[in-house]
Formats: C-alpha cells, sequence, structure tokens
C-alpha cells in the first residue's frame, strides 16, 4: 500500500553491526581481561622473585598455609603468601616487601662483637607460634587466640605471651633450647673466622666452651629421593638448627658440604643423610675422599632418614623402613642424640671384562648392601630403564613398588635367567662352590634384603647366625626364581644359603646377565667380579626402632648364648 512506510535499507545494516560490535566485545573483553591478570601475575611473581633473590630470607610461596596464619607486619589472616623457612616469618604479598625490610632473619655468623659473642641473646619475632607450645613464664598455652599474638625465639624455639613479655627475656642470652648439643652456634663461627685469620687451628679449645656433649650435626638432603619430602624437611631443619649446617645435595655436592666438618673439633661432628641408599652411599664416598685428602680426624658418623623405595640399609641400622612425617623432625633430632656409633664393611667390587684385546680397566664400585645377578637384578633394571625415561612418575613408594611387582609377575612366566649355573663360577675365599639349578646369586653385607626381608636368618627351625655388617664376612645365597624371590618375601621360603666369605668370585662365562650393585643396575656380558675388603664406615645405630624382625632375630641370638 502507499501508505506504510518502507524500511530504509540502511536501518538494518545499522543493527547487523551493533550485533557484531557487541558479538566482538563479549568474546575481546575476556580474553584482554584474562590476558591482563596474567600479565600482572607475571609481573607480581618477578617483583617477588626479585625480592627472593636479593633477601637474606629464605623465603617461599606457597597457595595454602597449613594452619591458621597471621601475616606479621599487617597482622591480617591469610591463607596464601609467603613464608622464610630458616625464622618462621609468614606476610601476605602485599607486606613481603615492608617484612624484608623490617625483620631480620637468622645470623650464621655474627659480627666480631665481644658482648655479642659471649653470649647471644634471644631473636624474638611475633606470632605464629607452633601449636600446644606452652609460655616459659606461666606455663599457660601460647597462640591459642585467634590473632597474631605471642613471641617466639627462632633458636632456642621458647615462647612466652605478650603480656609476659619482660625486658629482662628481650635482654636474656639464648641457650639455643633442647638442640643446643647439635647447633653450631653463629658466635663459634664468628671465632672460628678470626682464628683462621691469626693462623690458629686449635678448634677443641674453642669448643670446649659449648660443653663435651657438643655433638654439632649437619644435614644431607636429597630433594628428589622417594616422595620428594626433601624440600620441607631441609625448611624444618633449618629452623631447629642453624641455616648453615643443612645442605641439599642437589645442589651441593656432599664433598662441598662435608668441608664443614673441618671447622669442628676432632671426631665431634655427625651428619644425618635424608634419602634413599644411593643418597647414603653418596655421602659415604665423599667420606672416603676426605680419607684419601687426610682428613681422618674430622670423619663424622652418619645417620639415615630413610626418604628412598628399599631403604634396607636404613632398616639395618634401625632408623626404619620408611619415613613419611609420622614423627615430627624434632623427634628425629632426639634419635639422633641418643644414637650409638657402629662400624659398617664397605665392599670393593671390581667387574673385568674378559676378552683377548681387553684394554679398558675394571670397573669398580663400593657396595654397601648387596651385589646380585639375576632376577632381583633384572627387575631393578627393568625398573631404572622406565624410571630415567619418565622420573616424574616414580614418586611415589607404592608405585615404585607396584612397578617392581609388574617387572617380577612378568619374569615368572619369561624366566630370562634361568640356568645361571650353567653360566657362572662361584668361588668363596678361594674354593670352588658346587651350585644348584639356581637363577639367581645374591651377595650380602646386611641383614635386610629386598626392602624389610631377612633373607640369612630366613624362617623356620633350622638355626644359622646372625648376619652382621662389621665382621668382615659376607652372606652368599642362592634364589630359584622371581616367585622363589617373592615366597622369601612374604616368609613362605628359604633362600638357598651357600656359605659366607671374606672375598667372593664370580665368574659369568657367556652370554649377557643383569647385575646391580646397591640398586644401580646394569647389562653384563662375560667377566669376572671380585668382591674385597675396602674399609669401614662410622655409621649411628637407633636401638629404638625395632621391627619385628629384629626382635626375633634378637631373642635367637640370646637363646643361642644361653645353649652356649
Amino acid at each position: 500500500m502507499e501508505g506504510e512506510k518502507r524500511p530504509e535499507p540502511y536501518s538494518g545494516l545499522f543493527a547487523d553491526g551493533h550485533l557484531v560490535l557487541w558479538t566482538l566485545c563479549s568474546v575481546l573483553l575476556p580474553v584482554f581481561i584474562t590476558f591482563w591478570c596474567s600479565l600482572q601475575r607475571s609481573r607480581r611473581q618477578l617483583h617477588r622473585r626479585d625480592i627472593f633473590r636479593k633477601s637474606k630470607h629464605g623465603w617461599h610461596d606457597t597457595d595454602l598455609f597449613g594452619h591458621p596464619t597471621y601475616c606479621c607486619v599487617c597482622a591480617q589472616h591469610i591463607l596464601q603468601g609467603a613464608f622464610c623457612d630458616c625464622c618462621g616469618l609468614r606476610v601476605d604479598e602485599g607486606c613481603l616487601k615492608k617484612a624484608d625490610k623490617r625483620f631480620q632473619c637468622k645470623e650464621i655468623v655474627l659480627k666480631p662483637d665481644a658482648k655479642a659473642l659471649d653470649a647471644m641473646p634471644h631473636h624474638w619475632i611475633r606470632g605464629n607460634v607452633p601449636l600446644c607450645s606452652c609460655c616459659v613464664v606461666c606455663t599457660q598455652q601460647c597462640g591459642s587466640q585467634p590473632k597474631l599474638c605471642d613471641y617466639r625465639c627462632i633458636w632456642c624455639q621458647k615462647t612466652v605471651h605478650d603480656e609476659c613479655m619482660r625486658s629482662s627475656l628481650k635482654n636474656e642470652a639464648c641457650d639455643f633450647g633442647e638442640f643446643r648439643n647439635l647447633v653450631i652456634p653463629p658466635s663459634y663461627l664468628t671465632s672460628i673466622n678470626q682464628m683462621r685469620k691469626d693462623k690458629k687451628t686449635d678448634y677443641a679449645m674453642l669448643a670446649s666452651k659449648l660443653g663435651k656433649q657438643w655433638t654439632p650435626l649437619i644435614i644431607l638432603a636429597n630433594s628428589r629421593s622417594g616422595t620428594n619430602m626433601g624440600d620441607g624437611l631441609l625448611g624444618e631443619f633449618r629452623i631447629l638448627l642453624n641455616p648453615v649446617q643443612v645442605f641439599d645435595v642437589t645442589k651441593t655436592p656432599p664433598i662441598k658440604a662435608l668441608q664443614l666438618c673441618t671447622l669442628l673439633p676432632y671426631h665431634s661432628a655427625r651428619v644425618l643423610v635424608c634419602g634413599g641408599d644411593g643418597t647414603v652411599g653418596w655421602v659415604l664416598d665423599a667420606i672416603d675422599e676426605m680419607k684419601i685428602k687426610g682428613q681422618e680426624k674430622y670423619i663424622p658418623q652418619v645417620a639415615v632418614l630413610p626418604l628412598g623405595t628399599g631403604n634396607d640399609l636404613s632398616n639395618t641400622l634401625g632408623w626404619g623402613t620408611s619415613y613419611t612425617g609420622e614423627i615430627p623432625v624434632a623427634q628425629v633430632l632426639r634419635n639422633v642424640m641418643e644414637a650409638d656409633g657402629i662400624k659398617l664393611d664397605r665392599w670393593k667390587v671390581q667387574v673385568t671384562n674378559k676378552g683377548y684385546y681387553n684394554l679398558r680397566k675394571p670397573k669398580e664400585f663400593t657396595m654397601n648392601n648387596y651385589f646380585s645377578v639375576g632376577p632381583d637384578a633384572l627387575m631393578a633394571l627393568n625398573f631404572h630403564a622406565h624410571r630415567e625415561k619418565a622420573p616424574s612418575l616414580f614418586s611415589s613408594r607404592i608405585l615404585n613398588k607396584a612397578v617392581y611387582l609388574f617387572y617380577g609377575t612378568k619374569d615368572c612366566l619369561v624366566q630370562e635367567c634361568k640356568d645361571l649355573n650353567k653360566k657362572v663360577e662361584l668361588e668363596l675365599d678361594g674354593e670352588r662352590v658346587e651350585l644348584p639349578n639356581l637363577e639367581g646369586i645374591i651377595v650380602l653385607n646386611i641383614g635386610y634384603w629386598g626392602g624389610g626381608c631377612r633373607l640369612w636368618e630366613g624362617m623356620g627351625d633350622e638355626t644359622y647366625p646372625l648376619a652382621r655388617h662389621d665382621d668382615g664376612l659376607l652372606e652368599v645365597v642362592g634364589v630359584y626364581g622371581s616367585f622363589h624371590c617373592a615366597q622369601i618375601q612374604v616368609k613362605l621360603a628359604n633362600p638357598f644359603r651357600i656359605g659366607q666369605a671374606h672375598t667372593v668370585r664370580l665368574i659369568l662365562k657367556c652370554s649377557m646377565m643383569p647385575m646391580q650393585v646397591d640398586g644401580e643396575p646394569w647389562a653384563q656380558g662375560p667377566c669376572t667380579v671380585t668382591i674385597t675388603h675396602k674399609t669401614h664406615a662410622l655409621m649411628l645405630y637407633f636401638s629404638g626402632e625395632q621391627t619385628d624382625d629384629d626382635i626375633s632375630s634378637n631373642s635367637d641370638q640370646e637363646d643361642i648364648k644361653d645353649t652356649e
């Protein structure tokens, strides 16, 4: 009709343009906001890292504190932020720079001030005191109020209420608390620096001021061992001890860390190795290097906190099969103070390849636990090969043992190591031994094997002398296959006991066979393996951590003495 208005052609295009514009805004705006937030987050991270790098504090980020926490600057309740693993300060992200300037961290070495050297005062920080801590003045519980309250000394760990804090406490000398016999005081290191400038080395006279019970402890932790608990343990030890005593062996090799022993009195140092049996072997090798350098007077005694998968050496020395945080770090230090010194045999394993034109030097290994050829070495070799490909997948003890179980079950069906007795010759102290139809031979230095099995003593009424790790003797046993190994693990069978010897010689005549020394496996061709005594290591034995097998073995030993 003529009276009706026709829509203008441009009005439809204008509406479509609005739709396109709003669509673009709805898509691009979230992208822009996300990009802007990520940019700001990156800037904050760079800013924090810059503060961390320049700071004397040991700052670490955390997305969630494990218990109610309050910022030491603004006193507000915080869920995330940063904390210092040396002095225990906790701050919000926005207060990090202020806290870094306002609060002083632990001083590992004091300034040469005569008053400070004679008696170092307490170093108090306010708030976030440990749960169930008590005031040293009124003996009532501290930190019970939901706010930033009460004080804690970062050296002796004593706590005191706000209202109980007096000027006398602020000026009182710090005695370093319960672990004073393990802590290296900053004043001691300051005096050592002064003595070295004066070219004096009489450290015993300086240590006499700290008492006869002073046995300083050095922590060597492997942050990559087992369940990756090393990082957390490093921080807890730094809070209880002097940070200069705590080392991560993945960053500072043991041979460098152990040079701290040369600043201590003769035969006074102790070392706590936090890691698996491989880490312990690494530290003991470094101690052997100290002997070569003529530093025998500074050799420390070694304790073990088991973080690995098998931990047979730790179990033999009474430190248990694994540490998962079930006991506090303070109790670990108490156990170290109560431990007794013993000796551990260390053995040289020499592998000489066969061949007319073999010009290579024999391979040499140092053995602390055991040497084996056969199915258990094959399981270790397969496990090691897969762990090298994807190390991040093997951070759980349960998963690691499940992988071992898988390869053990596979070998039960395949039997790659059968007819071992036809492929090898075995000599004990120079005498050849006739072997039955075996698949594996295991040479033991310690009582435990395979993650907690007492292999030599076995089970049943038949009495065998207890395996010792300090008698200069090796125990040699045989197994009939992977299934036999599994039966031994669950105490349904005994190994074939071949004998004890001071020297073991094994000749592999043909074919490739898997071998291992202390869990380090490899595939070996025809060769001669010779195991001889190398040296002793000074270890610490803790008698308070005994398993059922230890108790039964001790009772068996007492019965043998009674019959004699």
